[in-house]
């Protein structure tokens, strides 16, 4: 089940909230809570068994694996040892359901034709890599003695299975929500603002991304050299505008359900597209994930304390593991070492020259440039074919299919209006000190716009309109 179906919006997520804020007779704070707790954790069961029933078992044995590794890690009794094996079991559940097939693929390509595996469908459960990383976060975080292991198995349960962030994220580390589970208020304002939110999340995903997606499924349904330059090039930002608004827009709406039952979130998306550097673009893009990958990996591999040499291949490793996070093909892959090569590049010498206002607008150029034939290279089904797209992006050719023909007027001022609303506008709001859905304040005319928003949202869902979501198959 997704947010922005009209099953959710319509059916679970009132019930939801009527059986959350149900009053209960003579109860008191701590039993209030711990019903509340009960009934997001089940209410968060049945959302992920909607979809996929068969797999809510390996998410519970997921939560069990982590619940009891966490509890023998802090008697203190060979925790490396016990925290070794947890890792591993995490890793391999993760690595089974999500690179079995890619790593049979590289097997049988590599040995000769009598030692070749057969291929087996292995249906790739809906957030495992989210979920895991949860998971994961916990038991460090237990070893590291940053927080107590949890002694409710129900709590442990609503930690990894709390169905806002549990199928497309944000990745929410234990030591930020631990307390929250425990005890947790929700107000006026947080509620007005958690509606705000998920208001606008729900418009940039339903509204945008599913324009934008229309149109780039179509375009990359052919090879690149039956599409024009002009149509190359248009599709590429559409890309770089429907991934962003697709994810984000998914953040947004599950910052705003954790605020409605009073949970505060990470936020995950710092208007990235403003960035004036790549290494910039990674503080502000899909920040949940990055700040794991430096708490959990760079940090512990010696970050940049152990020297120049060592500081590029802990990076060349976190950007390894980015891609192959994304997914399980090359072109992941690739699009990690590329990310890491630029990282290493203004690491190395670009970022003498940069970030120090002389250069903003190239700098902008540069990070914008980069970044949109990285997407390319994400998207595309193979890597050859990211070539033949990048290379037919700039050199001329004879073709077919020509922009007017994916590009109609809608689809124009959408991309015109996405353009500006991934950082332009923010940004030049920002300066008046006014910001979209930042508290919960709101005018008669905000109102209006929220409530346009919202229906025509509705309107495109009722209407069935192309509703896909990109983080779902991570």
């Amino acid at each position: 089940m997704v947010f922005s179906s009209i099953l959710f919006l319509w059916a679970l997520f009132p019930v939801i909230l009527v059986t959350y804020y149900l009053p209960l007779p003579r109860s008191k704070a701590e039993h209030r809570l711990k019903f509340q707790n009960f009934m997001l954790v089940v209410f968060s069961l049945f959302f992920y068994a909607w979809g996929e029933p068969k797999y809510i078992f390996l998410m519970l044995f997921s939560v069990l694996i982590n619940f009891s590794f966490g509890l023998l890690i802090e008697q203190k009794k060979q925790k490396s040892l016990l925290l070794a094996f947890c890792v591993a079991a995490n890793l391999l559940l993760l690595g089974y359901f999500k690179y079995f097939n890619f790593f049979v693929e590289i097997w049988n390509q590599l040995a000769g034709s009598t030692a070749q595996l057969s291929v087996k469908t292995v249906a790739l459960p809906i957030g495992i890599s989210f979920y895991t990383f949860q998971a994961l976060s916990y038991v460090v975080d237990v070893y590291r003695g940053e927080n107590r292991a949890q002694k409710s198995f129900l709590y442990m349960m609503l930690y990894i299975s709390f169905f806002p962030q549990l199928i497309a994220g944000p990745i929410v580390k234990y030591h930020d929500i631990e307390r929250q589970i425990e005890d947790r208020r929700v107000t006026l304002d947080d509620f007005c603002y958690g509606i705000k939110r998920f208001i606008f999340g729900l418009g940039k995903k339903v509204i945008l991304s599913n324009t934008f997606a229309e149109v780039v499924d179509l375009a990359f349904a052919y090879h690149p050299a039956n599409l024009s330059r002009r149509l190359l090039w248009g599709t590429a930002i559409l890309y770089m505008l429907q991934i962003y608004f697709d994810f984000s827009g998914y953040s947004d709406m599950a910052i705003g359900l954790g605020k409605m039952f009073g949970f505060s979130f990470q936020e995950n998306f710092l208007l990235p597209y403003t960035a004036t550097s790549i290494r910039d673009f990674w503080r502000k893009w899909h920040v949940s994930l990055s700040s794991w990958f430096r708490e959990y990996v760079y940090i512990p591999l010696g970050g940049n304390r152990k020297g120049t040499v060592r500081t590029y291949i802990n990076l060349i490793a976190v950007f390894f593991l980015t891609g192959i996070w994304h997914g399980a093909g090359w072109t992941f892959i690739i699009w990690g070492f590329y990310h890491g090569f630029f990282n290493i590049l203004e690491r190395c010498f670009l970022g003498k020259w940069m970030g120090k206002g002389r250069w903003n607008i190239l700098e902008h150029i540069y990070t914008l440039f980069v970044v949109l034939i990285g997407w390319v290279i994400f998207r595309a089904p193979t890597f050859s074919y990211a070539l033949d797209y990048i290379r037919y992006m700039f050199v001329p050719h004879e073709c077919m299919l020509q922009a007017e023909r994916f590009f109609s007027t809608k689809v124009t001022l959408y991309m015109i209006i996405g353009i500006l609303g991934s950082g332009i506008v923010q940004s030049l709001l920002r300066q008046k000190n006014f910001r979209f859905a930042a508290d919960s304040r709101i005018s008669l005319a905000g109102m209006a716009g929220y409530m346009a928003v919202m229906w025509l949202s509705l309107m495109l869902l009722v209407n069935n309109t192309y509703n896909p979501f990109i983080y779902f198959r991570f």
